[in-house]
């Protein structure tokens, strides 16, 4: 007995002295307990502050079958929590009876199948299921506790729903899978979680003395992004209409503003909603504006084109001929949309109609390979934009051949980009030559420093000098302008200046060039003389493979692009000239036309001609029924105001001489007649003819005088009016060269059809070719 008291001795010596210090921090481990305070996730809102995605309070459901048992109203609980929470009986009954082992039942199981972030009207309703549980345990004399338990917490609500989802993502209800921004700044969003750390006794309630170690969460930075909530809805229900009508398998848009690079809407059809992404498939999610390439089709023209009017080898008079071109080294002739081209046009009107051998004589015979694929890769293809998104691809640009290097120039063969990529590129175009980084982000703010970061628009390089920027842009006006020839031509918005470009090309399907897929897209921005907004939209396979993208995208383009500029103020506008002198530049003096709609004709002459304004009468009515420009509209002293006094049908073509493209466009289409410009710039000289019952004006444009090549173009203009003279005023049947033939090759009207129409001939021509370039002799 003494041996074993000092045993037992020794025993209590190491456990109090020598181990002492391990056992009382093993028993302050059974007396800690630790709460986690969750940080609330930042806010991504649009660029005027509009929420796009905050943290909500939420609930999560748990239950203590021990006590459910013990109540003995399982039962009740799987049919309250099927009613409330929608959970199967059969799921509830597995959790609500839960027992371990040995056979004793669990003290708690978390419903995270359909419990788990519950919406508040949701927990409202389990709330008031379980008051009514108590009551009943009361009267039954049993314990008032229901074994049913809520925790509130956060979870993450999308207000806009369906609106910009690709662009902002999703986060998961685990919190472990997100896309869009809420992954890509996850770090800055998230922010950090915060605790409270005390002591407690065997009930687990704090000890009043005990040690407390509190830490305070720290809530995620917000993030506001560079989109307008207004101008991404502007784009969704325009592509919501294009899917209703085309039923495509995606269709993406961009629109940026094109001197700093700023995302105003970015969207992809189909669409889904955040805040219920387990009820959509994967291709919901995907988004193809920075993650999907294409071959980009007649649109990438803007690139090749800015590289030669850069370069000085685009003449927009020098006539070619059109219809087919084979380049050394390949027998198979490359094609016109249309197969047959236009006969001998100039290359304006090649661009105009969207002519495959035009590029090609400006890309591979005048460029070269080298040149050619020095522009594209300075205009930003085949690299990353750097765009604040995630799945960003480059794209390729490999130009091998003699072939590659042709169709490069058309946009088919070697050649893959990104929706986002060619943004960048026709901004640059439209800017003054500047390729500037895309973004999507405007800023960041700290909520707990309260310090904003701010993203300034960054300048990659310089492609084109501004003189080579204004050149361009006034060429693809006319593409959008010119309503007889151009490919652009429903693009054309009433009172602004469009530039842009269609697009068709055809997919490659098993290696081989199809004739029934295509990839259809417009891109433009507007006004030209001060771009607001650059606007790119692709339709991936329409369901009518005769639909160009002048059909599909064009229309669309003309409706996001009008509501925009409303939406951001910018008045209808007119030509603007500027005049140089010894002291330097200076604007010409305008004057504010006047508002004299509905007016008696005597009046209205008067009031405009008092603001020293000429007037030029078009009919013979008493008042005014049109006029033009419109009220409000800026011009120079020099420019008439038609003001028109009789419906179209009685009308006589007006002297149209000194008058802007668009003027002569708006007022020919009031008189019932049909426009067909020689040029660019003003009216010089104007024929009216008629053709097949259709009244025809057909007039000469020069440039501004003063400007670089108004001589040429006023000694080009007065040959060609004096030919027309000499005709004696009959229709020249010899003009464009079967022009015609576009419009009978397109299914709506559209003037190219780009790459419509591919006939049964063309595609056995392709059997003896593996290879998807020019397989079809007719790329676009």
């Amino acid at each position: 007995m003494t041996l074993l008291f000092f045993v037992l001795i020794g025993k209590l010596y190491v456990v109090q002295v020598v181990d002492g210090a391990m056992w009382y921090d093993e028993a302050k481990k059974r007396w800690a307990a630790a709460d986690s305070i969750t940080a609330k996730r930042g806010e991504i809102t649009d660029r005027n502050g509009n929420v796009l995605a905050m943290d909500t309070i939420a609930y999560n459901v748990s239950v203590d079958p021990q006590i459910i048992h013990d109540g003995d109203i399982a039962e009740e609980v799987i049919d309250g929590l099927h009613e409330t929470l929608g959970i199967p009986k059969d799921e509830l009954e597995e959790q609500v009876t839960a027992q371990k082992k040995d056979g004793t039942f669990y003290r708690s199981r978390e419903l995270r199948d359909g419990g788990w972030l519950i919406d508040k009207a949701v927990a409202d309703k389990l709330a008031e299921f379980r008051s009514g549980l108590v009551d009943k345990l009361r009267e039954e004399k049993k314990t008032l506790d229901t074994g049913i338990y809520m925790v509130e917490t956060l979870k993450r609500l999308y207000p806009r729903k369906a609106l910009a989802s690709q662009l902002v993502g999703y986060v998961s209800l685990d919190g472990e899978n997100k896309t869009g921004i809420e992954a890509y700044f996850d770090e800055q969003l998230k922010g950090v979680d915060g605790y409270l750390k005390y002591e407690k006794d065997g009930k687990r309630v704090q000890l009043s003395k005990g040690e407390v170690d509190y830490q305070e969460p720290k809530n995620g930075s917000n993030v506001q992004l560079t989109i307008d909530n207004e101008i991404q809805q502007y784009v969704v229900e325009a592509l919501r209409d294009i899917v209703a009508k085309y039923s495509p398998l995606s269709a993406t848009a961009i629109a940026a503003d094109p001197n700093t690079m700023e995302i105003l809407a970015m969207a992809n059809m189909p669409e889904f909603d955040p805040n219920n992404y387990s009820d959509y498939e994967y291709a919901s999610f995907y988004n193809h504006a920075v993650g999907s390439l294409y071959e980009p089709g007649s649109t990438f023209k803007i690139a090749t084109l800015a590289a030669a009017v850069e370069e000085g080898v685009f003449n927009p008079e020098e006539i070619y001929q059109s219809g087919s071109i084979v380049v050394p080294g390949d027998p198979r002739p490359i094609r016109e949309h249309n197969r047959v081209g236009w006969g001998k046009i100039s290359f304006l009107d090649g661009l105009k109609y969207s002519s495959n051998v035009a590029f090609v004589k400006l890309g591979f015979e005048r460029l070269g390979g080298d040149k050619l694929r020095d522009y594209f890769s300075r205009f930003g293809f085949g690299q990353k934009t750097g765009i604040e998104l995630t799945n960003e691809l480059a794209g390729t640009i490999n130009l091998q051949r003699n072939r590659d290097i042709a169709s490069a120039s058309f946009g088919q063969g070697q050649v893959q980009v990104t929706a986002i990529q060619q943004v960048a590129a026709v901004a640059a175009v439209a800017n003054g030559g500047k390729l500037m980084e895309p973004h999507i982000v405007k800023s960041i703010t700290d909520p707990t420093t309260k310090t904003t970061t701010i993203t300034e628009p960054k300048l990659v390089r310089q492609v084109i000098s501004e003189q080579t920027s204004k050149q361009v842009g006034e060429y693809l006006e006319q593409v959008v302008s010119d309503q007889d020839k151009g490919t652009g031509k429903n693009a054309y918005i009433e009172g602004y200046r469009v530039a842009g470009k269609t697009g068709t090309a055809q997919k490659v399907i098993n290696g081989k060039y199809s004739d029934k897929k295509f990839m259809v897209s417009f891109i433009g921005y507007a006004p030209v003389e001060n771009p607001r907004i650059v606007l790119y939209i692709m339709v991936d396979e329409p369901n009518n493979p005769l639909v160009g993208g002048g059909s599909a995208a064009a229309p669309a383009f003309r409706e996001i692009v009008l509501k925009s500029l409303k939406k951001m103020g910018v008045a209808p506008d007119y030509d603007v000239q500027e005049n140089e002198d010894e002291e330097g530049s200076t604007k010409e003096a305008k004057i504010a036309v006047p508002d004299v709609k509905d007016a008696k004709l005597a009046n209205a002459q008067a009031e405009i001609q008092g603001k020293g304004l000429t007037v030029e009468l078009v009919g013979t009515g008493g008042s005014v029924l049109t006029q033009i420009p419109a009220a409000g509209s800026l011009i120079s002293p020099a420019q008439k105001v038609y003001l028109i006094t009789e419906k179209k049908e009685q009308l006589k073509v007006p002297d149209l001489t000194g008058v802007s493209l668009r003027d002569a466009l708006e007022l020919t289409s009031l008189i019932g007649a049909r426009l067909v410009p020689e040029g660019t710039g003003y009216v010089h000289s104007q024929q009216v003819v008629e053709e097949n019952g259709e009244r025809l004006v057909k007039v000469q444009l020069v440039p501004p005088e003063g400007s670089e090549n108004y001589g040429e173009a006023l000694h080009s203009a007065s040959n060609a009016a004096a030919a027309d003279g000499a005709s004696d005023g009959q229709p020249d049947d010899s003009s464009d060269d079967g022009g015609g033939q576009a419009d009978e090759s397109s299914s709506d009207g559209e003037t190219s059809g780009e790459g419509e129409g591919q006939s049964d001939a063309d595609a056995a021509d392709a059997e003896d070719s593996d290879d998807p370039i020019g397989a079809q002799g007719g790329e676009n």
